[in-house]
């Protein structure tokens, strides 16, 4: 088995680890700031006055976003129910599914965390093994050689401890931003359902017939 392969190998899984971590890191930080904002936006915006969507600022509704979709689906269809217990459940029906969209990719970040320090470990023995196969092969002639073959394989555990370690920074951070996006859906989720609904219909009596005695 080609130990020198396998370590290299294991080089270039812990890069596209780290792209691919960077790719996540990039995009999610953009979809979450851009979220807070719109979120803030709206947050000022909804008042208890505010009961269609073509009644909030036009630059809070030109561009799609999830605080949006969320107060657009509650007023669109708090007009169609009649009681507070169905537009409970309508509205929390949609905060649970707004709110896992938040959550998307994290769990790529997630594995990186743990798979990286384990890659790294993983390079840093097949870098020993392929070194001491070469010194059983060639004998220790120069020192500095053996010295430099583990210092490669134990730069593949540094690699992917570094990795580990800005990864986690960010999932952390993330986790932070997660919470109060969700704290800003609840409060706009609780603004849309501010208001009145549409009254249930209510069914006339009939008119009963004169009773006429003979």
């Amino acid at each position: 088995m080609n130990m020198q392969l396998l370590h290299e190998l294991a080089f270039y899984l812990m890069y596209a680890c780290a792209a691919l971590a960077i790719f996540v890191i990039v995009e999610r930080g953009l979809f979450f700031a851009y979220t807070m904002r719109q979120a803030t936006g709206l947050e000022r915006a909804m008042t208890h006055a505010v009961q269609h969507l073509q009644e909030l600022p036009p630059e809070l509704t030109t561009r799609p976003s999830l605080p949006l979709a969320l107060v657009s689906d509650i007023l669109a269809e708090k007009h169609h129910l009649h009681t507070e217990k169905d537009l409970e459940d309508f509205s929390e029906s949609v905060y649970i599914a707004k709110r896992g969209e938040v959550q998307q990719r994290l769990w790529i970040l997630d594995t990186i965390v743990t798979a990286a320090p384990l890659l790294g470990l993983l390079g840093t023995i097949l870098g020993i093994i392929d070194t001491f196969k070469a010194l059983a092969v060639s004998g220790v002639s120069d020192p500095g050689q053996v010295s430099q073959g583990i210092g490669t394989a134990l730069y593949a555990t540094a690699l992917g401890i570094g990795i580990a370690v800005v990864g986690m920074f960010f999932f952390n951070l993330f986790q932070e931003r997660i919470e109060r996006i969700n704290d800003h859906l609840k409060v706009l989720m609780l603004r849309a359902c501010v208001g009145r609904l549409d009254p249930q219909p209510q069914h006339s009596p009939q008119p009963q017939g004169k009773l006429h005695i003979a």
